[in-house]
């Protein structure tokens, strides 16, 4: 975190209006993933989460059905506004991208054999994973404190990565199979002796 005093009190949001803002800002900023944009918006400017929260509570909204950030928006809302403030962050996240996709689906469907739209649309594909792969560098050291130590981490993804990017496994086959491996990994090595 550049610039930003680790050791400073964290922030909290002053009123549901300010949540859903924040969060409506945080989802127009991210195209075909908004995870990085979250991290930097929650974590490094606004300072409502720190990194070991961000990470806790990404980690659960990733177990939940959904998408992770829209369900992270919810427990943060819900952290700091209750249930008034969990609808105020989803409605931030979802009401304005949900407007520009329907107006971006009626374009699309209108110019679409048009190459230039097509390879517009790999360029932010693209973009979108790089900043998902920059997201989880800067996340990186906060595998030091899980369980299962960050060597074992490192090799559980660099297994992900392989299974799907080079294997073209289904991503849904990668995360049961290797999902239950790590998951009994850590629940062996957390358990007390």
């Amino acid at each position: 975190m550049t610039g930003v005093d680790a050791a400073a009190p964290l922030a909290v949001p002053a009123s549901r209006r300010e949540l859903f803002f924040a969060f409506t800002r945080l989802a127009l900023q991210g195209f075909g993933g908004v995870l990085p944009v979250a991290q930097r918006e929650l974590v490094e400017r606004r300072r409502w989460l720190s990194r070991d929260e961000f990470v806790e509570m990404l980690a659960i909204s990733q177990v939940l059905p959904g998408p992770n950030v829209v369900n992270l928006a919810l427990m943060f809302g819900d952290r700091a506004f209750g249930w008034r403030g969990a609808m105020a962050a989803l409605g931030g996240m979802l009401l304005a991208p949900m407007v520009i996709v329907l107006a971006l689906t009626a374009l699309y469907v209108r110019f679409d054999q048009y190459p230039m739209v097509t390879g517009a649309l790999r360029g932010m594909g693209a973009v979108a994973a790089g900043l998902v792969l920059s997201t989880g560098f800067k996340l990186l050291g906060t595998l030091r404190r899980n369980p299962m130590g960050l060597p074992i981490c490192l090799v559980f993804g660099t297994l992900t990565l392989v299974g799907t990017a080079w294997l073209r496994l289904p991503l849904a086959w990668v995360i049961a199979g290797l999902g239950s491996v790590a998951i009994s990994v850590a629940w062996i090595r957390m358990k007390p002796r």
